[in-house]
């Protein structure tokens, strides 16, 4: 892995690590919960990622080893501020439909609410032991209207997910992981060494691939009908860039003559 750069920001740290990007929420003090402020900061944090030629494959976790996010920062909400989320959403994750890169969540303690919301909107989901999931808004008369509401049934079983939305209880990685929604269960101190290594996998294939993808899957999560989609596949933008590459021509040369490709990722 190339040497390592790291930005500190007020709200997050950002370390760019050769072609990945780690994103590191820096509220411990209030368990990493977010306000607006911390969310307008991740939004332009995931702006430059999705901008940034060089930058493959995003992690996002929180600071320290009690919180990955709290969710919203109520007290911040209650003492009568501002607390809108960005066009993207909350983390200036939740909304942003249209990232092309994929992104991992890193979850290194308790993911409620937002935070859960954050981990839902993510590709790959690696949890620490001790990590807790929950959706507890109806608790404090709200609702999880940041995607947890609509992505967590398409991620697990209907009556699962409705069992975890109506009482608001704490889901366990362990629990998480035989339920579908989380990739691999690792020691605490073992996240995002974790991340860092499905990260390296994903790198190893031509990044416009991984793009095209991520977008083919979202398509047919959308527009399930196959019919409409089979046939549209190579019209996604995503796709055709991949199809018209050089990538494209790279894999299959790498392969005929036995060496590891060179991506351009172009």
């Amino acid at each position: 892995m190339n040497a390592s750069s790291i930005q500190e920001l007020q709200y997050c740290r950002v370390e760019h690590r050769g072609r990945i990007t780690v994103i590191t929420i820096c509220r411990q003090e209030v368990r990493n919960a977010l306000h607006r402020p911390a969310c307008l900061e991740l939004e332009e944090v995931f702006d430059r990622f999705a901008a940034d030629s060089s930058a493959w494959v995003a992690i996002i976790t929180g600071e320290g080893d009690k919180a990955f996010c709290a969710g919203n920062d109520l007290k911040f909400q209650a003492a009568g501020n501002d607390n809108t989320w960005p066009p993207s959403g909350f983390g200036g994750l939740t909304a942003r439909h249209q990232l092309e890169k994929p992104v991992i969540a890193a979850v290194n303690g308790v993911a409620l609410g937002g935070g859960f919301e954050i981990a839902l909107a993510c590709d790959l989901i690696i949890a620490a032991e001790h990590a807790e999931f929950a959706l507890p808004e109806p608790q404090v008369g709200l609702a999880a209207v940041c995607g947890g509401l609509l992505r967590l049934p398409q991620q697990i079983a209907l009556k699962e997910a409705m069992g975890i939305i109506l009482t608001s209880r704490r889901v366990g990685a362990a629990e998480a992981k035989s339920l579908g929604f989380v990739n691999e269960v690792v020691a605490k101190d073992q996240v995002l060494p974790a991340a860092l290594r499905w990260a390296e996998e994903i790198l190893r294939a031509s990044p416009l691939a991984i793009r095209a993808s991520k977008a083919l899957v979202n398509a047919g999560l959308s527009a399930p009908a196959i019919d409409r989609t089979y046939p549209m596949q190579k019209q996604l933008p995503t796709v055709a860039a991949l199809y018209s590459s050089a990538d494209r021509i790279e894999g299959p040369k790498a392969f005929a003559e036995k060496r590891k490709p060179v991506w351009q990722g172009q």
